[in-house]
């Protein structure tokens, strides 16, 4: 047994029960999120350096060989999902200890945010579809909960938006599952990727591959099920929108990557190419609803969208070049859009609003935070040198080597749009005098230099990728490799028991 793949899973609930026990300490609650992100941090990047090493890392759970038990199974593509989700939850910790106040940590915000964390790591490394559902719904109860924390009108309305098209996706994927059983008598997605193989009727292979790419859809937020994302994830506290903008949709990206390179690869051409057409507008209708708008985060949430759009185009394309792409953008993106709302909460606490016309100035004041904000805004535009920009190019070079030009062309328009919504911010946000009337409150001293710490060390990072991005392109080359070749992932998973 490979230990390196429980702990990412293991140690979240263990310190979220730990800050249940705690219930009552301020201190001990917010040492455990710290302690307890940053442990799941080290053991991902344990696990990263394993599963370079070997390929993949297999655990069996109660000793039941696959496909007979439980298994959890870490690729490459699985490893650098979890270290980012370290990263992210590690960040978030560290930007609570300023951002979250101590009456959200008394509804329970802690143990929800471990919750979450060991939700997202549970998707990513599960082997078993009917698990990946379990574990979507662990998603689902953590989310709805931080989503809610405060009662405020507005938070309620956007989580009843997201629990109930969270639910529908639910159902159809439960529906899917059901099906899949039907079809091949197992639930180990390595055994039903080699069980379907050798299955005649292509047909219903593919109305089933059509039912999880709606109910992962919806999960990604991707055209034309994206609408719950703008409509909630600009209500929470600012650490909660910046822990979902960075995870929770790229979960359902995840869920897409696996199940149509392991699982439904009989009939490319079809499906495929109806990932294509997704793509594209996804990545349209979520930047034009960006550049409508003038909320802060509302902006961002749009972006997410759009960005959406640029991850399924890589797997769209179904090129070694073009999933290198998108694995590198998924790294890429996680990191950039995560740290955007995190600035979102420190203008937030200078201007007490996120209305970009009731803001302002506040590069004169503090220029610093300025240049915190250009370094994810141009990488998010898909600027040089910054990591962005290098997403892009791979797979808008991969589009023309497929010969996908209309997408390139839906791609490239995209990216234009994307630097004048981060323009907008930047000219209302921070270059624009201040109106008056406005105080600005002084975030660079005391308790708040937690919320800076964490966007410091995001933008860093995202200047890294730009500037050392050998390792990491390395790292989604070999994502790729294993993905278009998924008999590595089923001989790792059944291994003798393979029939």
């Amino acid at each position: 047994m490979m230990m390196s793949v429980a702990l990412p899973v293991v140690l979240p609930l263990l310190f979220g029960a730990l800050s249940v026990m705690f219930w009552r300490s301020h201190f001990a609650q917010r040492s455990l999120g710290v302690l307890g992100t940053g442990a799941m941090l080290a053991v991902s990047v344990w696990l990263l350096a394993d599963t370079w090493e070997h390929g993949h890392v297999v655990m069996e759970m109660g000793s039941w060989p696959a496909p007979f038990g439980i298994v959890l199974v870490s690729d490459m593509l699985a490893a650098i999902m979890v270290v980012l989700t370290g990263i992210i939850g590690f960040a978030t910790a560290l930007y609570s200890l300023s951002g979250i106040g101590k009456m959200s940590e008394k509804f329970g915000y802690y143990p929800l945010l471990h919750l979450l964390l060991a939700g997202v790591n549970g998707a990513f490394l599960t082997g078993d579809i009917f698990n990946l559902y379990v574990w979507f719904e662990v998603m689902l109860v953590a989310s709805f909960a931080l989503l809610i924390l405060g009662g405020e009108r507005a938070q309620m309305e956007g989580a009843i938006k997201y629990v109930t098209l969270n639910l529908l996706s639910s159902m159809i994927f439960l529906t899917a599952i059901g099906l899949t059983y039907g079809l091949t008598g197992t639930l180990n997605m390595a055994d039903i990727g080699d069980k379907l193989s050798t299955v005649e009727d292509t047909g219903l292979i593919t109305v089933i591959a059509m039912l999880y790419l709606v109910a992962f859809g919806v999960k990604a937020a991707a055209f034309p099920f994206f609408f719950w994302l703008p409509a909630s994830y600009h209500t929470p506290k600012v650490a909660v929108s910046a822990l979902f903008a960075g995870l929770l949709t790229k979960v359902g990206v995840y869920a897409l990557y696996r199940v149509f390179t392991l699982i439904f690869n009989q009939d490319v051409d079809y499906t495929h190419e109806i990932l294509l057409w997704v793509a594209a507008a996804t990545m349209l209708t979520g930047v034009l609803g960006a550049a409508a708008h003038y909320e802060f985060r509302r902006i961002l949430s749009f972006h997410i969208i759009s960005q959406i759009g640029y991850m399924i185009m890589g797997l769209a394309l179904f090129t070694p070049l073009a999933l290198v792409g998108g694995v590198f953008y998924i790294m890429h993106h996680i990191i950039v859009k995560a740290n955007l709302f995190l600035i979102s909460g420190i203008t937030f606490v200078m201007k007490g609003t996120h209305e970009l016309k009731q803001m302002g100035g506040i590069y004169r004041t503090h220029p610093m935070l300025g240049v915190l904000f250009l370094i994810p805004a141009l990488s998010l535009a898909g600027l040089p040198p910054l990591s962005g920009f290098f997403a892009k190019f791979i797979i808008i070079r991969a589009g023309i080597e497929a010969e996908a030009y209309w997408a390139v062309a839906v791609a490239l328009v995209v990216g234009l749009l994307t630097l004048y919504s981060m323009i907008k911010i930047w000219a209302e946000v921070f270059w624009k005098a201040q109106p008056e009337g406005v105080e600005t409150d002084d975030v660079t001293s005391g308790p708040m230099i937690w919320m800076w710490i964490p966007v410091i060390m995001l933008a860093l990072m995202t200047v890294a990728i730009g500037l050392y991005g050998e390792p990491i392109y390395q790292m989604a080359l070999m994502s790729a490799e294993q993905l278009l070749d998924p008999s590595q992932y089923i001989e790792a998973v059944l291994g003798e028991t393979r029939q």
